[in-house]
């Protein structure tokens, strides 16, 4: 040790102890950190606020458009190439594989602590579940029976259920120059996808049949999250049960039989089961948009997504949708772009009135006024 001591000398030996206890800080510091982690999902109301924190309204729509464009390659891949026609089970299995990632999530500690049940009533948590099963399971078999276009149609029908919805349901108001760029998205999906309109009888019944549990689906994850403490994958755990209870209730309804001759082979399997794991993704993500922004801005979300996907095949893969469809996905742009500016101006709004408003300094004669009062009083 001496002969190494007088190599290092008393420089480098104070070098090396000082880095040793920087690691230590570190190290410490770490620690502290996902102590603090863990103790915030502890609580629902810790929980609520790391998920406001890590996943803001772009985080979390930027989210769900990935995860949105991947399933529909996923989806059409098993609709079409791997012959998998079985909408309700396909969502079953999506909603299947979701209910044993969180229990492995929660096995695990990772799964957010929802919030005690008092606040929130049994009854909102079963609705949900089962409008949720509706709203998933209606949305494949409308895919299933019609067109692409068709099926985006109807969905424009969703934005002013929504609006209606929410005013009957909790009096809530949107102002006159929103619905005015909700009416130009939803004409100009309408026109880019006019030309798509395929369906039969019982795919445009299905089609209806959906409009209504899908607003409602919208709303009510929005608002579990929003007025209480729920977490998207709290609010997800305790709603699954639910959703699958009911999926397996429409399976022999809207299904068409045959699923036991079906050739489950490496193949198949494997691309049903990366359709379920993008499937969890879809819901965790949607449920994160809805949690961070409104019911009808995810909607506008996802006429985007159309528009994005109509202009980026003709600007990239050189197809031919027609002059009348482009100029109604630039229409719908464009509305977006107002509809998305006016609801970043209303949020600064709203954040600056909830800044408190800053304490004036005393001036020096108030200042030596309230030292005689105090002396006075003494």
């Amino acid at each position: 040790m001496g002969f190494f001591d007088s190599l290092l000398g008393q420089h480098a030996r104070k070098f090396l102890k000082r880095k040793d206890s920087d690691a230590g800080e570190a190290g410490r510091a770490l620690e502290e950190l996902k102590s603090s982690l863990f103790n915030e999902l502890r609580t629902s109301e810790g929980a609520k606020r790391q998920q406001q924190r890590f996943c803001g309204p772009v985080v979390a729509l930027t989210f769900n458009f990935m995860v949105a464009v991947g399933i529909i390659m996923a989806n059409k891949l098993v609709m079409g190439k791997v012959g998998f026609n079985f909408p309700i089970l396909l969502t079953l299995i999506h909603y299947t594989t979701a209910w044993l990632l969180l229990a492995i999530f929660r096995a695990l500690s990772i799964l957010p602590i929802s919030p005690p049940s008092k606040t929130t009533p049994f009854s909102s948590l079963f609705s949900l579940g089962a409008v949720m099963a509706f709203a998933s399971g209606l949305a494949n078999t409308s895919l299933k029976h019609n067109s692409v276009g068709f099926y985006q149609m109807s969905k424009i029908a969703v934005t002013p259920t929504i609006v209606i919805a929410e005013f009957i349901l909790f009096r809530k108001t949107i102002s006159s120059q929103k619905v005015l760029a909700l009416a130009v998205v939803s004409a100009g999906v309408a026109i880019a996808t006019v030309t798509d309109l395929e369906f039969n009888l019982f795919g445009a019944l299905v089609a209806i049949a959906w409009i209504i549990p899908s607003a409602i689906n919208k709303i009510l994850w929005s608002r579990l999250q929003q007025q209480g403490n729920w977490t998207a994958l709290a609010l997800m755990w305790k709603t699954t049960p639910v959703t699958i209870f009911f999926l397996l209730a429409l399976m022999p309804w809207l299904d068409p039989p045959g699923i036991l001759s079906f050739k489950w082979d490496l193949g198949n399997s494997t691309a049903i089961l990366i359709s379920a794991a993008l499937g969890f993704l879809l819901q965790w993500s949607g449920a994160l948009a809805l949690g961070a922004t409104s019911a009808t801005s995810h909607v506008v979300l996802g006429q985007f997504k159309t528009c994005v996907i109509l202009l980026g095949g003709y600007f990239i893969f050189n197809s031919d949708p027609g002059f009348v469809s482009i100029c109604g996905a630039i229409t719908a742009l464009i509305g977006m772009s107002v509809y998305t500016s006016l609801n970043l101006q209303e949020s600064s709004e709203s954040s600056s009135k909830q800044l408190p408003t800053p304490v004036k300094p005393k001036d020096k004669e108030s200042t030596e006024l309230d030292i005689k009062d105090s002396a006075n009083v003494v």
